[in-house]
């Protein structure tokens, strides 16, 4: 699988904030700002929607551009309304002027076999990169760019977008990847080349670790900010595991069910206190983790998000140094001194809480501020809910907006 990739003169290093509440101009769009537009929301289809690396905001992909929603308060906070040019990847950095852009739905603004780097601050592209296949998906940090196949994954240097590595993988037709944030580290994530194996890549350490994680396929992965811890849930969607990207020792395994469900997303909270979890049943589960960590402000969330989350001495190799109580503690069963003797579902940890939502579409989620979760569904459905760290419970509905009339998804 071969690549082509061109640049524009004047590639710099992307800029810190602002640019995305600019309104600048774009190649055959309605100026963002203008009070009225063609394309009317209730046609409007919605292709996707993907947070940035904060969990601050999240990007919408529609037949007719994308939008740029700020998560608290809640607000639209950039769009580009195309005529009729649809794109099915909007990758954000942070809050900055760039972005990847990828076509998708009937009508793609750009061939789903690209993908478009967009200077906001320069009105243009400044980079483009082409394959023999499909994208599945783009991830974004401040020093790499990296595209995923559906059979490899392509990482380059963020400057001058030179190859860096090439990662060969199982079938992946979600595109599953994922990146640390921390500047301090620089790991990836992605399927390995067995079924339900992760590779995880320490860049920065020269080191690769193959995870054997679950039986079935890998369904879904997340990493914390740092990278030193990984989240996983199979095709199977019963288990949830995490595990220290080091030395790929399980620290925890949490339960959504029993039967087979779709696993939409996995979030880990900043303090790594937290991990939500979204499926095809409808519900939004919280468990509770018991991973030591440092600075345990989740009010502060951008702050965490910026920062290391986990305590490093000697996490390679002592699981005393990540293991640790929380305040609230998973439901388990009542037959759970049985471990071993029973099936091992009766020893399981179940969710802390939950949240449960209608089940027509496919919903996102990410930790807010303050014991919040944030949801977004592929229905043009936003909720913000909140629930109790020490008893758990059904989750209080605090807000409930309806951004897009979607009407596909």
């Amino acid at each position: 699988m071969s690549s082509t990739v061109s640049t524009s003169r004047g590639m710099h290093p992307p800029t810190r904030l602002g640019s995305l509440e600019s309104p600048h101009s774009w190649p055959l769009s309605v100026p963002f700002g203008q009070p009225e537009h063609d394309f009317n929301d209730d046609e409007t289809e919605l292709l996707s929607v993907s947070w940035n690396q904060d969990y601050g905001c999240f990007a919408a992909g529609t037949s007719n551009g994308f939008q740029i929603f700020n998560c608290d308060s809640f607000k639209e906070t950039f769009r580009r309304d195309l005529k009729g040019g649809g794109f099915g990847i909007v990758e954000m950095l942070f809050r900055c002027n760039i972005l990847a852009l990828v076509g998708g739905g009937a009508n793609p603004q750009y061939p789903p076999n690209k993908v478009m780097i967009w200077d906001d601050h320069q009105s243009r592209c400044i980079g483009e990169f082409a394959f023999r296949s499909d994208v599945r998906a783009v991830k974004l940090r401040q020093d790499h760019i990296v595209v995923v196949l559906e059979h490899k994954i392509y990482v380059y240097n963020f400057l001058d977008l030179k190859l860096l590595h090439q990662i060969e993988t199982l079938g992946n037709p979600k595109g599953l990847c994922c990146l640390s944030h921390h500047p301090n580290t620089s790991v990836l994530a992605c399927p390995g080349l067995h079924r339900g194996q992760v590779r995880v890549e320490h860049f920065g350490l020269k080191v690769t670790k193959f995870i054997s994680a679950h039986d079935s396929h890998i369904a879904c992965i997340t990493l914390t900010v740092d990278g030193l811890l990984l989240a996983t849930a199979s095709t199977k969607g019963t288990l949830i595991r995490i595990f220290n990207t080091m030395d790929g020792t399980r620290l925890q395994e949490v339960r959504r069910g029993l039967d087979r469900a779709d696993i939409y997303g996995i979030a880990l909270s900043p303090n790594v206190q937290w991990l939500a979890v979204s499926s095809d049943k409808g519900t939004v589960h919280i468990f509770s983790l018991r991973v030591r960590v440092a600075g345990e402000d989740a009010s502060n969330h951008h702050a965490a998000a910026q920062g290391p989350g986990m305590v490093h001495q000697n996490s390679s190799t002592s699981l005393d140094a990540l293991i640790s109580p929380n305040t609230g503690t998973n439901t388990s069963s009542s037959l759970s001194f049985m471990k071993g003797v029973l099936p091992k579902y009766f020893s399981s940890e179940w969710s802390f809480a939950q949240f449960h939502l209608p089940e027509v579409t496919r919903y996102i989620v990410a930790f807010g501020a303050q014991n919040t979760v944030i949801i977004v569904g592929m229905d043009g459905s936003f909720y913000r809910c909140s629930f109790d760290p020490v008893h758990g419970g059904e989750l209080l509905q605090k807000e409930y907006v309806r951004f897009l009339k979607a009407n596909k998804h």
